[in-house]
């Protein structure tokens, strides 16, 4: 983190969905490694979440897991009232500094062969859900504090059977620049950062899994191999800090030069 939050009496907080695994639980590692405490949200596995927050503990640094459903936006408003009660309780403040928007579904699917059922669930997730958890918690966020969406290096390339998935990110990477324009009065920077291929469990750990599937990824990446969560992370948090106090509104793809 830069020097005026070292100054500051207290850390940054960031509040992370889909923390407690993947390239979210890395983001919360190395927040707290530069100084931070994190909320972080999972949808039904505590135990993770758990998990999560020891690391975190282990770094020095404070960590809360709270339960979310971004398919169902009707929750939203509790959510916020216990994001609310979390910021007061623990660290004794109103508002955190920065919204990590990194929790997300999968679903395969063509033209020919997406279901209605297929197109809900994701518009739900992953966009309406963003769009929705967003404006809950807008006011919570501090002035000056910094949002990050998570979208996909898909947005740009093709790759077969994620035309709903990449649909989906390609209106996140829209509204960040209309959310960069409308918190922008409040010095709040908000900026979309895209992954390639990122070893991860989604997808069912296909690219994690499967080393021919790496051997492709690397094949066509100028660094010579596919992502991990904590190639992602490190970007995330060097966004949010203030030494990017002068990048809003931008898209930035962290793949490692893939389909160049």
């Amino acid at each position: 983190m830069s020097n005026s939050q070292e100054a500051s009496d207290q850390p940054r907080i960031g509040l992370i969905t889909g923390g407690s695994r993947g390239i979210g639980k890395a983001t919360a590692l190395d927040l707290a490694r530069a100084g931070g405490d994190v909320i972080i949200t999972y949808r039904d596995n505590r135990d993770e979440a758990e998990t999560t927050v020891k690391e975190v503990a282990d770094l020095g640094r404070r960590a809360v897991p709270l339960a979310l459903e971004l398919g169902d936006a009707r929750t939203f408003e509790a959510f916020a009232d216990a994001v609310a009660a979390t910021l007061q309780e623990t660290w004794g403040r109103d508002t955190f500094d920065y919204l990590v928007n990194n929790a997300g579904s999968q679903r395969a699917g063509s033209l020919t062969t997406a279901t209605e059922e297929d197109f809900d669930a994701l518009v739900g997730v992953q966009f309406k859900g963003l769009f929705f958890l967003t404006q809950k918690v807008a006011p919570l966020i501090a002035d000056n504090g910094s949002v990050v969406n998570i979208s996909s290096g898909m947005t740009r390339f093709y790759v077969p059977e994620r035309v709903l998935y990449s649909a989906t990110k390609g209106a996140v990477e829209v509204l960040t620049r209309y959310l960069a324009q409308e918190l922008g009065g409040r010095g709040i920077r908000v900026n979309t950062i895209a992954p390639g291929a990122t070893a991860t469990d989604f997808s069912g750990g296909l690219l994690r899994d499967n080393p021919a599937v790496q051997q492709v990824v690397a094949s066509m990446t100028a660094l010579g191999r596919h992502g991990v969560a904590e190639d992602i992370s490190g970007a995330i948090v060097a966004l949010l800090d203030d030494a990017n106090r002068w990048v809003t509104g931008q898209r930035i793809e962290v793949a490692g030069g893939v389909h160049l």
